[in-house]
């Protein structure tokens, strides 16, 4: 299955390393779930998580980062408008999900509207159906 994934799952997987969102990142580790990224998202993901209030340690994000471009499918999505999004900032991550026909996994599903075209998961969904396939 392949995915975008929102920064704020990578920050909870972090921040709670037996929580759902870092069986998101095992997941993508194991392979059973394929990130899709952007160089806008990989922007993102490494401007967040090197922010010094989350006080992560260096190597983690290296390797997580590493390991998400490792293995990633990358896509180079056209502009979408963000004007009418809840979250002009999430522009990145839904150009990406539309152009991929997949699901973005959140936690934050109100930031990603059906009326797009968006299929948001929340981490604990998308590891429900990661275990049927």
């Amino acid at each position: 299955m392949r995915a975008v994934i929102d920064t704020n799952v990578l920050v909870s997987a972090l921040l709670t390393p037996g929580g759902v969102s870092a069986r998101i990142v095992a997941a993508i580790r194991d392979t059973a779930l394929v990130p899709v990224l952007s160089h806008a998202i990989n922007v993102e993901y490494a401007e967040v998580l090197n922010r010094a209030k989350f006080g992560f340690a260096k190597s983690d994000v290296d390797d997580l980062l590493l390991d998400m471009n490792g293995l990633a499918v990358f896509v180079s999505p056209g502009l979408i408008e963000a004007v009418r999004l809840p979250d002009p900032s999430d522009a990145p991550f839904i150009a990406a999900a539309l152009a991929a026909a997949c699901p973005v996994v959140t936690g934050n599903a109100k930031h990603f509207p059906a009326r797009l075209g968006l299929q948001p998961l929340s981490p604990s969904a998308c590891l429900l159906e990661l275990s049927t396939r």
